[in-house]
Formats: C-alpha cells, sequence, structure tokens
C-alpha cells in the first residue's frame, strides 16, 4: 500500500472527544486532525511524540486531515487509522502473502451473511485449480494494543467483536471457512492473544470459537509514512 502523497508529520498533544486529535506541525502551529479509530487506543497515546497524518481534498469535511501513524515512547510504529487494516489484508492475500487464503478465483469485500445481520470484511470463493474449495469468509481486526511485550485484542469491550465471531462459528457449522486475521498494526507485537483482563467475555469465545473450528490468524504490517504492508506471520496465543 503506497500512500501518495507521504503521509506529513506533527507532535501528539492529545485525543478527545474519540474522534478528535490536537496535534503541533513542524511550524508551531496547532491543528486539530480527526482520529479514525473507535477503540480505547490504550497504550497508543505518547504525548509529544511524533505522528503522521494524511491529507484530504474532500471540500466537504470538516476535518481535511486524518491521523494514520504514532510513534511509541520506544520508537516503534502504530498504524491509528483501523480502516486501513482491511485494505492491507487484501493487498497480502492477492500478493500471496497470507499463504493460508491463497487459490481462491474471486474476493469480495464487504459481503452481507449470517443471522445477525453483519457484512464479511473479505469473502473467498471458488478455486483457481481442479479441486473445489470451501467458501472463506474472513473477519479482519486491526491489533495495537502492546503490554508487557505481549500484543493483545480488543483494547476496550467489544460486542460488536463477540458478535462477529458467533456469526463465524455459523459459518463454520454451515460447511464453509471462518476465518478470524489479526493485522497486527504495531511494530513491537511479535505476538497476539485475546485480552482477557479487558473483555473476558470475548476471550471466551475466541476459545470456542477457535475449538469449533474458526481458524485464527495474525499478520504483522510493516509501516512507514510513505507505505505499509504486511510482511511475516506471528503467533496466536490461544
Amino acid at each position: 500500500m503506497q500512500f501518495t502523497p507521504p503521509f506529513e508529520a506533527g507532535a501528539l498533544i492529545k485525543r478527545y472527544k474519540r474522534f478528535l486529535t490536537d496535534i503541533e506541525l513542524n511550524d508551531g502551529s496547532v491543528v486539530t486532525i480527526h482520529c479514525p479509530n473507535t477503540g480505547s487506543m490504550r497504550n497508543c497515546l505518547f504525548e509529544g511524540h511524533k505522528v503522521w497524518f494524511s491529507t484530504s481534498d474532500n471540500p466537504k469535511r470538516k476535518y481535511s486531515r486524518t491521523w494514520e501513524l504514532a510513534e511509541t515512547d520506544v520508537g516503534h510504529l502504530i498504524g491509528i487509522n483501523t480502516g486501513r487494516a482491511n485494505q492491507l489484508a487484501e493487498d497480502a492475500i492477492k500478493a500471496g502473502v497470507i499463504t493460508e487464503l491463497q487459490g481462491y478465483e474471486s474476493l469480495r469485500r464487504e459481503v452481507k451473511y449470517g443471522s445477525e445481520n453483519s457484512r464479511i470484511d473479505i469473502f473467498l470463493q471458488g478455486s483457481q485449480d481442479t479441486e473445489p474449495k470451501l467458501d472463506c469468509y474472513v473477519e479482519v481486526k486491526s491489533c495495537t494494543l502492546l503490554e508487557d511485550g505481549q500484543g493483545y485484542f480488543p483494547d476496550a469491550v467489544t460486542k460488536r467483536g463477540q458478535k462477529h465471531l458467533r456469526e463465524l462459528m455459523e459459518m463454520v457449522a454451515l460447511g464453509h471457512r471462518g476465518v478470524l486475521l489479526f493485522v497486527v498494526q504495531h511494530t513491537g507485537i511479535e505476538s497476539v492473544q485475546a485480552a482477557k483482563h479487558i473483555d473476558p467475555e470475548y476471550a471466551e469465545l475466541l476459545t470456542l470459537a477457535h475449538q469449533s473450528g474458526v481458524e485464527v490468524l495474525a499478520y504483522c504490517a510493516e509501516m512507514s509514512p510513505k507505505c505499509a504492508s504486511l510482511i511475516k506471520s506471528c503467533p496466536v496465543k490461544l
């Protein structure tokens, strides 16, 4: 994923009202930018440290700038824009990086499915070889929480995430593939596990989903103000 033009830089002042962030630009001026992250952003807010943002030319937007990357106190990069995770996943599938999701003829995004009225992030269908392949429903989650050297998801209680796990279990019960894919947008995270200390219900449901046949994968992103891509798998502790 190439960022054109490359992101511009500033310094974090504060995030507030969930979707707003104040930053200081290199010339000393202070601007308000959009924060495209609905989570708690626990351990992602390093005031005074470097951040990067994109700028939209859409005249209808109240805040033209969008927060994209943050730098931690030890120099790791965090992908703040959770909306990038689905595109990173799609690009990695098409490039053959996610080996577990290869051999399908078609890839579609935001396909309606399940009994709880959801939309799957990525739907894979058809076979590129003579052997038939099961329809594959891939739910993508952005993982950015690092605590004591361990990556966790979620960073806040997520009823929506619990619903998605139930939907994936339903697809497996119907004879399809259900895949939960953690896109790790934090260069300091080397393994992922459910944040039982934050959302015990999600952690319990993830264990049940895995036992029911839902595949759980995690892939790490390489990030810079110019580009980002998934480069390798990382362990998921279940």
